[in-house]
């Protein structure tokens, strides 16, 4: 899978001293989504609604409110 872009602002303009080891969001080639979080899928999966469900490959990652705002306008709509 290739990364195309980085969507919302780099760790480095959200505040980050190091711009290392922080939440990003990514578009990739195939117009999917890669992000990187904080695993908390322990924590998280005896949570979910009864409507929901995550597949054994599949993992909870939790980004910051400001990573996902920052994103809100290089999302696309459709």
């Amino acid at each position: 899978m290739k990364i195309v872009r980085r969507v919302g602002a780099s760790p480095t303009e959200r505040g980050s001293v190091g711009g290392q080891a922080c939440p990003d969001i990514f578009e990739l080639a195939d117009g999917s989504f890669a992000i990187i979080g904080t695993d908390e899928t322990d924590h998280i999966d005896c949570s979910l609604p009864y409507d929901a469900s995550r597949a054994e490959n599949e993992r909870i990652v939790v980004i910051t409110r400001d990573t996902l705002v920052r994103a809100k306008a290089d999302i696309p709509d459709s």
